[in-house]
């Protein structure tokens, strides 16, 4: 008989299975304990503490390569030319080894502030490489961007237009831009993720775009490259996007007949199955089915296809990690409709906050055993002071979950690090790379006195007035 109290989509099914598509690629259990790139998380849990994120290096790099390669065999001609720039969305995780990942896959670098631009020129990311994203991007940022010479911003706002435009001609060059626009396509996710819609702070509306356009070309220290549109994230399939590439072609074409619009940026949003009833459309369709109506339109128009570009990152980044924490605390709640376990660990929102953002759901395995004990309906919250500090809603996992147990938790690779914070004055932690079984610190674990050391009430001398 289901659970009164378990969500109609969750599966019993085996509370030690490792569901494909959820785990990294090649995720298994020897002995009961679980290796994730060779690696057994209990003995990453020895040696780094808990809780940490791991990311699987081989994963990162092959669904890089892959998705560059789905939309290259997508958008390829008969003439031998590359169609399709595929840009790494930093927001989703940015840390120097991954820039250069990305880039040794092949892929450019999207960032969207100047502290991800930092991080990406000091990996060694050729500035011609970056494109700078943002609605509010700082005098500062825009001046750093243009210094460094990125490859591409994309302009966001009139403002945009002439703060990029006054720093280009400080600084002696031509700025190459693209606009964001609007487009009106509403994609089937979370209303905060959904990106693309006119009541929003991103971007300018299809109306809007011709005239800004005209003042874009005015402007001799820009060069317009092309347009830009992105509809949200976490998308299941093609429909949406094919729909925003239908309306995106037909004000490129518009746009595109007084002066050349070389490119098209389709933005990314790509989703992936953060737990087993998730099913995202193989990317490969995905790509085809955006090629087929780019195709479509452009034919339709009379123009020519454009240089496509993408910007992918939580289906990059995000199946390639996970969380381990340590269990503290098992606690059963009785409710009217059965009884609840409450399996609370060392991490929660301050690491992962998706869940309290936007209510996202996530699954947990027990990592350094497996278990014959029957399945119970768990919700895995977190150790901040906030009811909402919940990390996975709903699980089923072993009855006898107890204190002391490594408890891991999927597809954590993209918005978590990224997203985290100090609450509760929580150090945050670390970022961990696996290769072949090798384990190597990518961002090392907060301290206390990296805390104490920013706050300049505690580092005044005594005495001092």
């Amino acid at each position: 008989m289901p659970h009164p109290l378990a969500p109609q989509l969750l599966d019993q099914g085996d509370p030690n299975a490792l569901a494909d598509g959820v785990w990294p690629d090649g995720a298994a259990r020897v002995d009961g304990a679980m290796r994730v790139g060779g690696a057994d998380l209990a003995e990453v849990a020895e040696a780094h503490g808990t809780p940490f994120l791991l990311v699987d290096e081989a994963v990162a790099r092959g669904r890089a390569r892959r998705i560059r390669t789905a939309f290259e065999a997508a958008f390829a001609t008969d003439a031998d030319e590359q169609r399709v720039d595929v840009y790494y969305a930093g927001k989703a995780l940015l840390t120097a080894d991954v820039a250069r990942w990305m880039r040794a896959e092949g892929l450019r670098i999207d960032v969207c502030s100047g502290g991800e631009l930092a991080i990406a020129l000091r990996a060694g990311v050729e500035a011609e490489a970056i494109g700078f994203h943002g609605n509010n991007k700082s005098l500062a940022e825009i001046e750093a961007g243009v210094a460094a010479g990125v490859g591409t911003f994309v302009l966001d706002s009139p403002i945009e237009v002439e703060r990029v435009a006054a720093a280009a001609e400080r600084a002696g060059r031509v700025q190459r831009v693209r606009l964001r626009i609007s487009v009106g396509v509403h994609a089937s996710t979370h209303e905060f993720l959904a990106t693309s819609h006119e009541d929003q702070k991103f971007g300018v509306t299809v109306g809007e775009a011709p005239a800004l356009v005209s003042r874009i070309r005015e402007l001799p220290s820009l060069e317009l490259v092309g347009l830009h549109t992105h509809i949200g994230s976490q998308i299941f399939d093609g429909s949406g996007f094919a729909e925003s590439a239908r309306r995106m072609l037909a004000l490129h074409a518009e746009l595109g007949a007084d002066a050349p619009l070389p490119e098209l940026n389709l933005g990314g949003g790509f989703g992936i199955a953060y737990t087993a009833a998730d099913r995202p459309e193989p990317i490969e369709r995905i790509a085809h089915s955006l090629a087929d109506a780019v195709r479509a339109a452009a034919d339709e128009l009379g123009v020519p296809v454009p240089r496509i570009a993408i910007e992918p990152g939580r289906w990059i980044i995000g199946p390639a990690g996970i969380t381990a924490y340590t269990v503290g605390t098992v606690k059963p709640v009785h409710l009217d409709g059965g009884v609840r376990t409450y399996v609370s660990v060392d991490g929660g929102m301050g690491d992962n906050p998706r869940p309290a953002l936007y209510g996202a759901h996530y699954s947990a395995r027990i990592a350094d055993r497996a278990s014959d004990a029957a399945p119970a309906l768990a919700r895995v919250a977190g150790h901040h002071c906030e009811s909402g500090d919940i990390v996975v809603d709903a699980e089923w996992l072993p009855a006898d979950v107890a204190p002391g147990d490594l408890l891991a938790v999927a597809a954590t690779g993209a918005y978590c690090h990224s997203l985290a914070s100090n609450y509760n004055a929580t150090p945050r932690p670390p970022v961990l790379a696996v290769r072949d079984g090798a384990v190597r610190v990518l961002v090392r674990r907060e301290s206390i006195d990296d805390l104490l050391g920013r706050d300049a009430g505690l580092a005044a001398i005594p005495g001092d007035a």
